[in-house]
């Protein structure tokens, strides 16, 4: 899910869809195109993707991104991309499928849940106006499109049981928007801030360690409610670390955070 300036709207490929939209779609394995989508791809994980594959590759977070994960920096970011590190071979497939299908299709991605609609936050010019915009947007060559199936994005979502998954990914959504400024300086992503924040995004078995076996508790006081959940739930701490992230980078006040 990516941030979306306004007046690039109308460029933007795909049609547009307003929550009442309908679109027709399904996938199944009697399409000659099946699977010809996990082939060849720039797919970008978000913290909630990464957290729900580790757990079912049985994987801890340096483990998962030491093997699957390619860590990129594109020009005019301030923040690193995650993106899922296609297999060897001729057709650069993901690493997770296999000729019987998706070996982790009940932990895969958000954006592969989501496709073929694509989704980005629309941020506007006052605080707290953001919209998350959809676009129906399948390859040429998915035969999915001509199906019979009607749906709208609230079914969609239901089907491919994504709502959870576009909620978190809109929650770092709203983080990954502040890096549209360069908060870094002279030490660059790179620094001891930079990993920080890259840390309490994606390896959350580190950031753990970090709030539980560091002198984190002693210089910040947290709800002794929450510090139990922080222990047991990898969702409670990644949001947490957002929280984090926030206040460690950009200084913004927290609830959950306090010296």
């Amino acid at each position: 899910m990516k941030s979306i300036d306004p007046k690039d709207m109308t460029r933007l490929p795909g049609r547009p869809l307003a929550p009442s939209d309908r679109f027709r779609f399904r996938c199944h394995e009697g399409l000659t195109c099946f699977n010809r989508c996990c082939r060849n791809l720039n797919l970008f994980l978000y913290p909630y993707d990464v957290i729900r594959l580790r757990k079912n590759l049985n994987l801890d977070s340096d483990q998962f991104l030491d093997r699957h994960v390619d860590v990129v920096l594109r020009e005019g970011n301030f923040f690193p991309d995650v993106l899922l590190r296609m297999a060897d071979n001729t057709s650069k497939t993901c690493p997770f499928l296999s000729e019987k299908g998706c070996t982790v299709y009940t932990d895969r991605p958000d954006t592969c849940r989501t496709f073929p609609v694509e989704q980005g936050i629309l941020f506007k010019d006052r605080p707290g106006s953001e919209e998350i915009v959809s676009f129906f947007r399948p390859p040429d060559f998915c035969l999915g499109q001509h199906e019979d199936q009607e749906l709208t994005l609230t079914r969609w979502a239901e089907d491919q049981q994504a709502e959870t998954y576009n909620r978190m990914t809109a929650r770092w959504a709203g983080v990954k928007a502040l890096f549209h400024n360069d908060p870094w300086g002279p030490e660059g992503v790179n620094g001891p801030k930079g990993k920080m924040a890259f840390m309490a995004a994606y390896n959350i078995d580190r950031f753990r360690d970090f709030v539980f076996q560091s002198s984190f508790l002693k210089r910040y006081r947290i709800k002794k409610a929450l510090a139990q959940k922080l222990r047991v739930s990898d969702r409670e701490l990644m949001l947490f670390g957002f929280d984090w992230i926030r206040y460690f980078v950009w200084g913004i006040a927290s609830k959950n955070i306090r010296a």
